[in-house]
């Protein structure tokens, strides 16, 4: 199965997300501090990032743009709370497969996990 990493401002949401993908066999990495999960991201080329797109110190828009310089085979899903379709044309031109809206829906979750891995 894969390795994903999730970057998500709240612990729970990437504890909740790190849970469902784990239990369809993949290999979950849950973070809420952007350094950590870039630096995760250059060391292990992770084959998915789940990025929030509101963040403590980075939006989730630059971490993706960093994330693809470091990492440019990792695919990317984007999540918000807040969603525009402003953010989801800049986050699919930075690179982003796909948008996934907060509060998260483990059968959407699971199944846009599941098509973008796919390629």
């Amino acid at each position: 199965m894969a390795t994903i990493i999730v970057l998500d401002d709240v612990m729970d949401a990437g504890v909740l997300i790190k849970r469902i993908l784990e239990r369809k066999g993949h290999s979950v990495d849950a973070f809420t501090e952007e350094e950590e999960a870039l630096a995760h991201a250059k060391a292990h080329a992770p084959d998915l990032a789940i990025l929030d797109i509101k963040l403590k110190k980075m939006t989730g828009v630059e971490v993706l743009e960093e994330l693809k310089k470091a990492s440019p085979g990792t695919r990317v899903i984007m999540l918000t709370g807040y969603p525009t379709i402003e953010t989801a044309r800049q986050c699919q031109r930075l690179g982003a497969a796909d948008y996934c809206v907060k509060p998260i829906d483990k059968d959407e979750l699971e199944d846009k996990v599941e098509k973008v891995l796919r390629g």
